[in-house]
């Protein structure tokens, strides 16, 4: 008799084809397309429909409260996630030896990485943390090796866009995948410790706009 999977092998399985769907896709464009195709359009479709069809057919629960993405507390947690995104931002600065061109912080070309960058940190977030993380934490109740695990899982998410970029090489390619990791471990812990998802995505999106700014 065929034994039946654990609803943990479901998440990881859900997780699975999500990363090769995603590896798929980039293999195919890789950074041709658009940016705001990638992130508004590509990404959430890849990352959150997979996750809102689990949490609503399989788990059959309330999307936003099993992710723990709720309003309480969001004027705190936004200005928490704004200050430890900062320290993130400053990485990203030290990363590339400077500021990048003043051209980048007119409104014009500013605000479109600005929201961009939220984009991409919501569809990572979700999937990473709301939904791979809480599940891993509460079935083991370790904050450290669900986290761990997590970050692991994050890191490989991002292993297609490391290598299919033309920009990210040598040393720097070095330096993103190591602050990926310490972000991952960073935000992971926070997001155990205040059960809300709003400080991650805020913290995550300062550290990606970096990227966008220099890279």
């Amino acid at each position: 008799m065929k034994k039946s999977l654990s609803h943990t092998e479901k998440v990881l399985n859900t997780w699975a084809i999500v990363l090769i769907v995603w590896s798929l896709y980039r293999a195919q464009f890789k950074t041709e397309l658009p940016l705001w195709f990638d992130e508004f359009v590509a990404k959430p479709v890849v990352f959150l429909v997979p996750v809102y069809w689990f949490i609503k057919k399989v788990e059959k629960k309330k999307f936003f409260e099993s992710i723990w993405l709720t309003p309480k507390g969001a004027t705190r947690e936004l200005l928490y996630g704004f200050l430890i995104g900062a320290i993130f931002f400053a990485v990203g600065i030290f990363m590339n030896r400077g500021l990048p061109q003043t051209g980048l912080f007119t409104t014009a070309a500013f605000l479109p990485l600005f929201f961009t960058s939220f984009a991409t940190s919501i569809s990572e977030e979700v999937l990473s943390r709301g939904f791979v993380l809480r599940r891993l934490y509460e079935e083991s109740h370790n904050p450290f090796t669900s986290s761990f695990l997590a970050s692991v899982l994050f890191f490989f998410l991002h292993v297609p866009i490391l290598f299919s970029s033309d920009k990210i090489t040598g040393q720097l390619l070095l330096q993103v995948m190591t602050t990926d990791i310490i972000l991952s471990l960073a935000v992971s812990f926070i997001y155990i410790s205040r059960r809300n998802l709003i400080m991650p995505i805020c913290i995550h999106a300062l550290y990606t706009l970096s990227l966008y700014l220099f890279i």
